[in-house]
């Protein structure tokens, strides 16, 4: 399935699951969004495109939703999973990224720790925004023994900003006529947009390393007399 289908059936599939359960919907955002952030093996659900979604239903008069109540369960789903991730990373992480496991795949803990070495602690704050990072980011952190205090405070923070920007954008936008006929395609967007900035951070960084190789001094060669 590629990304625009996965996004049209995120919305298809919250509705009818809405429309069947209701309140269970709640219990089902959560599990979602702690299964993202918090298993490491589980980095490909859509987390941004699902905030999306449910912030246009929950702005739906019809479909019944308490839009605050989503917004702490998506908080709390996700402050949960950082947490239990950075404790799997901080006792397991070595054991379980070995070079030989399949599912742990050694790439992504590498592109994780470029993040961090680029961006230090806020990395928690900014991997939350990119797919993937974000649910190695705690992981690595936990592997690099941060202080949980220092974690658990850029995590609460990176929450929060994830569930309101993502959110706040179907819930205030999701429901115009012309983003309900190409839904699938703004819900891409905001992951794009997301992106861009730390997409432009990491070719910015990539100029300024070359350029200051090229004007690094030359040693002068020594020769032996």
């Amino acid at each position: 399935m590629n990304p625009i289908d996965l996004l049209r059936h995120t919305k298809d599939f919250l509705e009818t699951f809405i429309t069947q359960y209701h309140s269970l919907v709640y219990v089902l955002l959560f599990a979602i969004i702690f299964t993202e952030t918090g298993l490491v093996i589980m980095p490909f659900l859509p987390g941004d495109s699902l905030l999306f979604a449910v912030g246009a239903l929950s702005a739906n008069p019809a479909m019944g939703l308490n839009p605050w109540l989503i917004a702490v369960v998506l908080f709390v789903a996700a402050l949960c999973g950082d947490t239990l991730n950075y404790t799997v990373g901080k006792f397991f992480g070595e054991r379980l990224f070995n070079g030989k496991s399949k599912l742990f795949k050694r790439e992504y803990l590498l592109k994780t720790e470029g993040f961090f070495a680029k961006y230090g602690g806020q990395a928690i704050i900014r991997a939350r925004f990119v797919p993937i990072v974000r649910t190695f980011a705690p992981f690595t952190a936990g592997m690099g023994k941060m202080p949980f205090a220092k974690f658990f405070s850029y995590s609460v923070a990176g929450a929060i900003l994830w569930v309101g920007v993502c959110m706040g954008a179907g819930y205030f936008f999701g429901n115009f006529p012309i983003v309900q006929k190409r839904f699938e395609l703004f819900a891409l967007g905001i992951v794009v947009l997301s992106v861009l900035p730390v997409i432009y951070e990491v070719i910015k960084h990539r100029r300024e390393s070359k350029q200051a190789e090229s004007v690094a001094p030359v040693r002068p060669a020594t020769t032996d007399v």
